[in-house]
């Protein structure tokens, strides 16, 4: 599998960039590609030739480009040339002996340079032959030998105008076996929908949408207010948070998939769903819950035919849904590339497997480990060769890594010995507590905590549980400020619990807590905001635990155009709210609550994340916060 992608290192000092081809084999591991584990490598850099004003935009000076690109890629594949016509006999990693034929499997690139790379004019379609001003319409798919057969038999205009090919440039694959570069090209979900369809389009059409109805000014106001609304939600791990809202002006991956965690939740009072509803048709707010549930789905490490049906089905509602900017007069066509694109990917999942396997984002990141670092390590002057040789470098520091893991000379750390760092002063005791977080009911609650460990198969519910029968317990107790626990065995997730995150202010997250097992999704759990975590011991049995506030679904389902649970916190009479202690054990991960900004008469003006969960009163369960809660808040 290849890939390559163009990076700038330096743009003050002299717009220096760089051409870097990459390589990886068939069969790694998804979680490996995905973790930066070295299956990628650096194996060139292409040239990138300059001339002057006066014949930069000549056609002529274009050709040579697209075909020195073709010319490069054939001359450093050549060695490959052999392997894919005769057997090679290879020691695989479990000691076995195999003969093997090589193939050129998969090309990762973006929109532009699968242009470059299947020598087709742009704003066509690099998998089919459907027409550039209709290209939602169903259409074969290309394939090499179709290229060479309309090659032969047209002039270049028609090529051109009726089927799209740029005749001139001969692709790099002719002159290997078995290989076509339209059969090649793999979905990509980093520029073709992240980009492409979620920020090139969906959000620009909506502030088109908004101009178009209210005027630049009104229209101002409510982006504004949107911004606001977007900078006001309260933090979560691995959430990338907007302090200034979404106006800057260079996007990058990462912004852009932060933004669309929380883009969907915010389109409900003004633009995005929490935040617009009101100022847009509600068709607006049921397109972007369509294409978001089409990006989670195809992000997904494993992929059943019930999954396709469900991208499918996702898909439809997206194209039906979309239909709604067309007739606000916002577009006048939806012939685009990165959206057409979405319909092939059924088609390639089946070819390739999941897609964020073959996603442009791996190699965007390993431009940071392979040409940006090395780059700033250079002195700059014909830093080409300094960063061949740091690379080299990298990679002997790599393997050495290797080897001495496996001879156990690795283990522990310099710090293995050296005492955790003080913590924060906190209450140490039951009584202490009560005066920290201001919960005065806080020890009949710890009473009865105690009575459900003891007697797990008492089935009465815990309030009405008399106290005379509940152990008492007035001990030494540790406080902490967050707890950790490990997702699907890879990720780290931190839960916060703290009196002053970053000296902002307090941080208090939510989470979820398995209330019945049996049940699926939302109906087997509950959402509670965490107010401190805390342990103790009783009778020689350490108890760690948390003081939580529950929450209350509302309504029997999601809601129908975001497709989102809401919840709101539970009281008992007189406004006290409804506070319990919960096992650690019971917590299955964090939870993002997003007000649902519609609901209430607030300005958001003046409003910092940490206040959210205490100043709003309904709010969405953000199953879009990862693609770990998009798999279970259903």
């Amino acid at each position: 599998m290849w890939g390559s992608d163009k990076t700038t290192v330096s743009v003050a000092t002299g717009q220096t960039d760089y051409y870097p081809l990459y390589l990886s084999i068939g069969n790694v591991r998804n979680t490996v590609h995905r973790a930066h584990r070295n299956a990628v490598v650096l194996i060139a850099f292409l040239a990138m030739p300059k001339t002057t004003r006066e014949h930069a935009g000549t056609p002529a000076f274009r050709n040579f480009k697209r075909q020195l690109f073709h010319s490069s890629l054939t001359r450093i594949l050549h060695s490959l040339r052999r392997p894919m016509k005769i057997p090679e006999t290879v020691l695989f990693g479990d000691n076995y002996y195999r003969r093997v034929v090589y193939a050129l499997a998969a090309y990762i690139a973006d929109y532009e340079e699968q242009v470059l790379l299947s020598c087709i004019v742009r704003n066509w379609c690099p998998k089919c032959l459907a027409h550039r001003d209709n290209l939602d319409e169903d259409a074969l798919r290309r394939t090499r030998e179709h290229s060479d057969i309309v090659i032969e038999e047209f002039e270049l205009r028609k090529l051109w105008d009726t089927y799209g090919i740029v005749r001139d440039i001969v692709p790099f694959t002719n002159d290997f076996l078995r290989a076509d570069i339209h059969e090649m090209l793999s979905p990509d979900i980093l520029h073709q929908l992240i980009k492409g369809g979620f920020k090139d389009h969906l959000v620009d059409w909506v502030e088109r949408y908004l101009v178009h109805i209210h005027g630049k000014a009104e229209a101002e106001r409510i982006l504004d207010d949107i911004d606001r609304r977007i900078a006001a939600v309260a933090p979560f791990a691995g959430l990338r948070r907007f302090p200034q809202g979404r106006h800057f002006k260079q996007w990058t991956g990462n912004d852009s998939k932060g933004l669309m965690k929380v883009i969907l939740t915010m389109f409900h009072s003004a633009v995005y769903i929490a935040a617009i509803d009101g100022h847009v048709p509600r068709d607006m707010v049921r397109t972007f819950r369509a294409f978001l549930d089409f990006c989670y789905l195809v992000r997904r490490n494993v992929i059943t035919e019930q999954t396709l049906a469900e991208i499918d089905d996702a898909l439809r509602r997206f194209h039906l849904f979309r239909e709604v900017f067309r007739n606000a007069g916002v577009i006048e066509t939806f012939s685009l590339p990165q959206q057409h694109a979405m319909k092939h990917y059924p088609y390639l999942i089946r070819q390739f497997g999941v897609p964020n396997r073959l996603c442009s984002s791996i190699t965007e990141s390993k431009h940071i480990k392979a040409v940006k670092r090395p780059y700033r390590r250079t002195n700059h002057f014909q830093a080409l060769g300094q960063i061949i040789l740091i690379n080299q470098r990298l990679d002997k520091l790599t393997a050495a890594c290797m080897d001495f893991t496996e001879r156990g000379m690795l283990n522990g750390t310099c710090l293995s010995n050296v005492s955790d760092a003080l913590e924060r002063a906190r209450a140490n005791n039951v009584r202490a507590l009560v005066a920290e977080r201001g919960v005065p009911e806080l020890p009949d609650i710890l009473r009865r905590f105690l009575h459900s460990q003891l007697h797990p198969n008492d089935a009465r519910d815990p309030e009405d549980i008399p106290l005379h029968e509940c152990p008492f317990f007035d001990g030494k107790i540790r406080v902490y400020n967050s707890a950790s626990g490990l997702m699907y065995g890879m990720r780290r997730e931190y839960i916060c619990s703290c009196p002053m995150w970053r000296n902002e202010g307090p941080r208090f997250d939510c989470i979820f807590v398995v209330t019945d097992p049996q049940a699926e999704g939302m109906r087997g759990l509950d959402v509670a905001r965490i107010l401190c975590f805390f342990s103790f011991k009783y009778q020689g049995t350490l108890y760690p635990c948390a003081v939580v506030h529950w929450f209350d679904r509302v309504g029997d389902g999601p809601d129908i155009a975001t497709g989102m649970w809401t919840v709101r916190p539970r009281y008992h009479t007189h406004n006290l709210r409804n506070i319990a202690i919960v096992h650690i054990d019971t917590i299955y991960r964090a939870a993002h609550l997003i007000p649902v900004y519609s609901s209430h008469n607030i300005n958001a003006r003046d409003i910092r994340p940490h206040q959210s969960y205490d100043v709003f009163r309904l709010f969405y369960v953000n199953k879009y916060a990862d693609h770990h809660t998009f798999e279970i808040v259903f």
